[in-house]
């Protein structure tokens, strides 16, 4: 079978089964498949491919129909402009997530700190290690704790650090939330805490895409019986890590922000929302009262 039949007859499936992107899909699948790039398939149109590689090509194509993303199938996915690995057991790295990145830049810069200064940071509910290896990737100099419930998330963001040539740069906790750091010894002395926490409720499961509802790890998406839940514990046990004047910044859903500014109460500064590029608020920020300038703290320990 030539390379564009290959690509024809994947559409075929893909769309019968009412895949997004089937076009694309179908490319990206067969680029991982072949180990070529997007200008190879459409330069070589009539290229054999042998009857291994067709197996191997339309095996994906229907692991991707029966409802696996297809990061899960490359094994990859883009993040801050790294390349991380993904499987079953963390979520899938979204472009939503980088907000969180940027309002962690944006914080220190409005301060006129540098990004050189050594400051201390823990990503909860870290999964795949993404949001802690961008800012490790951007801060060379602060010392970054990022913790998760999950022993096998905790393997995978491991291996990422691996990759990218970062081990030594972040400390990976198996933990629950803050819990970890809720002793003496790191009693105010984090600059920020950041999260993406598992916060999709019990019935806002059943209205999740099939890929996400049944695919990505229940674990960390949530099921509590309400949203805010997992904010309920996490803001206060974040106020106790932070020093004066540090910040948390905390991924939220697009109807949450009245609900999870609402929990910040006396000793926060007044709670702000940043929007996506689709207009939602999308990263709730507060900082613990106190100086407002945000400062290396001197009391960070890492293990």
């Amino acid at each position: 079978m030539q390379l564009r039949q290959a690509l024809e007859e994947a559409l075929k499936i893909l769309v019968g089964h009412r895949i997004p992107s089937p076009g694309l899909t179908a490319e990206v699948l067969l680029m991982h498949t072949l180990g070529c790039s997007r200008t190879h398939l459409h330069s070589h149109p009539e290229q054999d491919l042998g009857g291994k590689t067709i197996d191997e090509y339309f095996c994906d194509i229907r692991e991707r129909a029966s409802g696996t993303p297809t990061q899960y199938i490359v094994g990859h996915q883009e993040f801050w402009g790294l390349d991380f690995v993904v499987n079953r057991d963390v979520l899938i790295p979204r472009p939503e997530s980088e907000h969180l990145v940027e309002g962690v830049l944006e914080h220190i810069d409005t301060a006129g700190i540098s990004r050189d200064q050594p400051l201390c940071l823990v990503d909860v509910g870290t999964g795949s290690g993404c949001i802690a290896l961008a800012l490790a990737h951007e801060l060379l100099h602060a010392v970054i704790f990022a913790c998760d419930l999950s022993a096998k998330a905790i393997h995978v963001a491991t291996l990422n650090a691996e990759r990218l040539g970062m081990r030594h740069r972040v400390e990976f906790i198996e933990g629950d939330l803050l819990a970890p750091f809720l002793k003496p010894e790191f009693a105010g002395s984090m600059d920020f805490v950041v999260s993406n926490p598992p916060y999709v409720g019990r019935e806002e499961l059943k209205t999740l895409q099939r890929e996400v509802r049944d695919r990505e790890p229940r674990l960390a998406l949530g099921g509590l019986e309400t949203c805010e839940e997992i904010y309920r514990r996490l803001i206060p046990e974040a106020q106790q890590v932070l020093r004066p004047g540090a910040c948390v910044l905390l991924e939220i859903g697009s109807n949450m922000e009245q609900m999870v500014s609402n929990l910040f109460g006396e000793g926060w500064t007044r709670p702000r929302a940043s929007k996506d590029l689709r207009g939602h608020p999308r990263v709730i920020s507060a900082c613990k009262q106190g100086d407002e300038t945000v400062l290396p703290s001197q009391d960070c320990h890492q293990g």
